[in-house]
């Protein structure tokens, strides 16, 4: 199946040589693909408080951008042409889109980001651009022109609302129809152009920059390390300016600040904690009217669990992250875990495992599984 969805490769040479190397086009990726959703009901989600929506207009060097919840009276006031509009993490909200993803699981969970739509009328697009992230292009309804280049001028139009490379020359053409897949590296830039009313579906990967990792990190040590001590100078001397900061002062900080160290241990259980912690605009919905604990070991026993598909659980070892939380599992309890983790359902529920998941169910991290 994955060997279909990449084209006759196997996930392995696909890693050796494409991914993040150089693009790839695939006919019929997935073999009657037309999408998961029509126009109306994503224009529904765009209305909703808890969807991030985004509408794109234009052309050239004019754009207008701008962010949802939208109204069902803006769509109805739109141009028949050259409009787009995007649905982030659609797979949030359909379980469908989140099936999808699943596909994709030759690429470490930790790397995934989240699959977003973009519904486009005949001429909409989101202009020639580059992302620095890698990212599948799986087209839905209608058909969509992509013109792609591994230029290295990637400047940017000045006072646009979007980063649209000022300078854009193809050098390959494709128009993509239904269950045809594109897949580009990092800034390779592209330009999809809605041939006729069509639907895109992007699955999109994390690239945080070094400085987000960095500061993430600084965060992290600062509720993690403790140093003893105080600031002191017991052989201060007179300065012939006390606005003057001595190097006797420096000296002394310098060495305090040095003793900040960290291990490998920091490092993993940063990044667990980081690569697990949902987006900012993620908010869970505990269930409105929670089973008790022995229904849910009841029911929970019979059908198994899945998780939320907001939720993101990853480990090392038997060190797990969910939602940016840290727990250590027992050798009972791993393998469980595990599964859970690669496949995000699990059948059989180990009887150690059942408090933790019933809090995990009462914050709407878990659900147990249609029987």
């Amino acid at each position: 199946m994955t060997q279909t969805l990449l084209g006759g490769l196997s996930p392995t040479r696909f890693l050796r040589d494409y991914w993040h190397k150089r693009p790839l086009l695939i006919r019929n990726a997935v073999p009657g693909f037309s999408g998961l959703l029509p126009p109306d009901a994503m224009q529904q989600l765009a209305t909703r408080e808890d969807v991030e929506s985004r509408l794109v207009q234009g052309a050239g060097r004019h754009w207008q951008f701008d962010h949802g919840p939208f109204r069902k009276s803006d769509f109805k006031r739109l141009p028949k042409r050259e409009w787009t509009l995007l649905v982030q993490s659609l797979n949030h909200v359909l379980p469908e889109a989140d099936a999808l993803l699943a596909r994709f699981n030759f690429i470490p969970h930790a790397r995934l980001d989240d699959l977003m739509v973009s519904y486009a009328v005949p001429g909409g697009s989101v202009g020639p651009h580059f992302d620095s992230y890698d990212v599948f292009l799986l087209q839905g309804q209608g058909h969509r022109r992509w013109q792609i280049s591994t230029q290295t001028d990637l400047t940017i139009l000045d006072d646009v609302p979007l980063r649209i490379l000022r300078h854009f020359e193809p050098e390959e053409e494709w128009l993509l129809g239904p269950g045809d897949m594109l897949y580009l590296p990092p800034h390779v830039a592209h330009y999809g152009i809605a041939e006729d009313a069509c639907m895109t579906y992007s699955i999109g990967f994390r690239a945080p920059t070094t400085h987000e990792l960095a500061q993430g990190f600084l965060m992290h040590l600062q509720d993690s390390v403790t140093l003893e001590g105080r600031y002191a100078d017991p052989d201060l001397r007179l300065q012939a300016h006390p606005g003057e900061i001595g190097r006797a002062m420096l000296r002394q900080i310098e060495a305090m600040i040095a003793r900040i160290q960290w291990s490998k241990r920091d490092i993993a259980e940063f990044t667990g904690c980081y690569l697990s912690e949902p987006k900012p605009n993620v908010f869970f919905d505990p269930p409105e009217a929670p089973v008790s604990f022995a229904a849910f070991n009841k029911r929970a026993g019979k059908a198994g669990v899945t998780l939320n598909p907001k939720s993101r659980l990853l480990f090392i070892g038997s060190r797990f992250f969910i939602n940016g939380e840290a727990f250590d599992s027992t050798a009972d309890e791993t393998a469980a875990l595990q599964q859970l983790a690669d496949h995000h359902q699990l059948a059989a529920v180990p009887a150690t495992l059942r408090e933790r998941f019933y809090e995990w169910y009462e914050a709407g991290w878990l659900e147990i599984a249609p029987s």
